[in-house]
């Protein structure tokens, strides 16, 4: 929807009128690297097995099938494939109004 080569009105007021930042006009994002592809998939098997697996343990696990990872990576594919550790989050018992201590 952006016209790069319209003078009227400038990239910049139209990039605010559709609520772009100017950056996403210029910069093309790039893909997922096949080795990252690859990585994804093995996080996946894991995960189905074991979603209580943190990085941290997802690191350990690649270790032992053999690839050389960080944590920092693991974590990052992890959230871009949107995992995340099934284990109890703080505040999971709130007590009734009425109850009190």
């Amino acid at each position: 929807m952006i016209d790069k080569k319209a003078g009227k009105p400038s990239l910049a007021r139209q990039c605010a009128l559709l609520g772009h930042s100017r950056a996403s006009v210029y910069r093309k994002p790039r893909g997922v690297s096949p080795g990252d592809l690859a990585l994804m998939r093995l996080l996946d098997a894991i995960y189905l097995e074991m979603p209580f697996y943190g990085s941290r343990r997802m690191v350990l696990e690649l270790e032992q099938l053999g690839h050389q990872v960080s944590r920092k990576r693991v974590r990052r594919l992890m959230r871009l494939m949107g995992l995340e550790a099934i284990y109890p989050k703080p505040r999971t018992f709130v007590p009734n109004p009425g109850h009190k201590v």
